[in-house]
């Protein structure tokens, strides 16, 4: 964890204790298995961005709070409820056997246990969000999780029928992870009682559009690299047939030799190992992954122009730290 983010955690130390303690109450349940299971799995918290952008949201729009209300934790619960309830469901989709370095629930128990907790942990969010009076936020959370799954059929569509253009890739990346952290934003706000046409609140969302584009970029750049921290093997992405944005400028670069050669083999059914090498080898010598990290540098100019009639604001400072972390992290 750099510095950026921990200086942010460090600041909102009271509201995160008060967020995990929020979290754990709500996900105690009556079979001791469950909690078994649950207590297991919340000793690694991870990063908790989302949460933390709900509050940092309701700061920006309500500066003159003297402290973040029950409403706002309630809405950041939710939403770090509704994530991980994705992350487990996706752990028994994708047979993973580690999360945040730990083995997954689906790993220690088993698929049918797995599901069971994560449908546990959605309709826990979802009885969260409702219990913050505003329909707004469950309306936010709802077609949040309509997103996500509809993000994630994208990005199996793309795989299965070989969708190789950046157009296709910004679809599939807004909705399966873009689309959370405009939620994130706009239930911050709505708990602090913003109006749905308050102009912030449409900048507010473009920035987190855009921060969310620059957290999934990231991730997929780390696939390209042997790194134990990450959690996943080198080129898994192209195992599973997901053909990232290096990798897409890298084919798209009808200069280079090797051109209709690379293409064919990124469009086979199925890669071998030396096959994965050699197209990760190619995203690198065409330049994808500074390519890469030129898109995040654009979407970051953009985000924080987007925030410019704010900047005396003193989140605005933390919103663009926490971007900065996001382009520079290590995992």
């Amino acid at each position: 964890m750099n510095n950026a983010l921990q200086e942010i955690r460090h600041t909102l130390s009271d509201e995160i204790v008060r967020l995990n303690d929020f979290i754990e109450s709500s996900l105690d349940a009556s079979n001791p298995l469950m909690n078994q299971v649950i207590r297991g799995y919340l000793t690694s918290k991870g990063k908790q961005i989302r949460p933390i952008l709900v509050i940092l949201s309701a700061r920006f729009f309500a500066p003159d709070e003297p402290q973040v209300s029950e409403r706002v934790i309630r809405a950041a619960a939710a939403v770090e409820m509704l994530h991980n309830a994705t992350l487990i469901h996706d752990d028994v989709v994708d047979d993973s056997d580690t999360r945040r370095g730990r083995a997954t629930i689906n790993n220690v128990w088993d698929n049918h246990i797995a599901v069971l907790v994560g449908d546990f942990f959605l309709s826990t969010a979802l009885r969260e969000a409702v219990e913050t009076g505003d329909v707004r936020i469950v309306g936010s959370l709802a077609s949040l999780g309509r997103k996500l799954s509809v993000g994630e059929m994208d990005q199996i569509y793309n795989a299965r029928y070989h969708q190789v253009d950046e157009s296709s890739y910004y679809k599939t990346i807004g909705r399966k992870t873009a689309s959370l952290f405009v939620s994130c934003v706009e239930m911050g706000a709505f708990a602090v009682g913003v109006s749905a046409d308050d102009p912030r609140l449409e900048a507010m969302r473009g920035f987190a559009e855009r921060l969310g584009l620059c957290f999934q970029i990231k991730d997929d750049i780390f696939d390209y690299f042997d790194d134990d921290k990450i959690g996943k093997p080198t080129g898994n992405d192209l195992r599973e047939g997901k053909i990232t944005l290096p990798l897409l400028y890298a084919l798209s670069r009808t200069d280079l030799a090797g051109h209709d050669e690379m293409n064919a083999l990124a469009r086979q059914e199925q890669l071998s190992g030396d096959d994965i090498a050699r197209l990760i080898a190619y995203a690198k010598e065409a330049g994808g992954i500074d390519y890469a990290y030129d898109s995040m540098a654009r979407l970051r100019r953009e985000g924080a122009s987007l925030l410019t009639p704010w900047t005396s604001a003193p989140v605005t400072g933390d919103f663009l730290s926490l971007f900065d972390y996001i382009i520079t992290r290590e995992n």
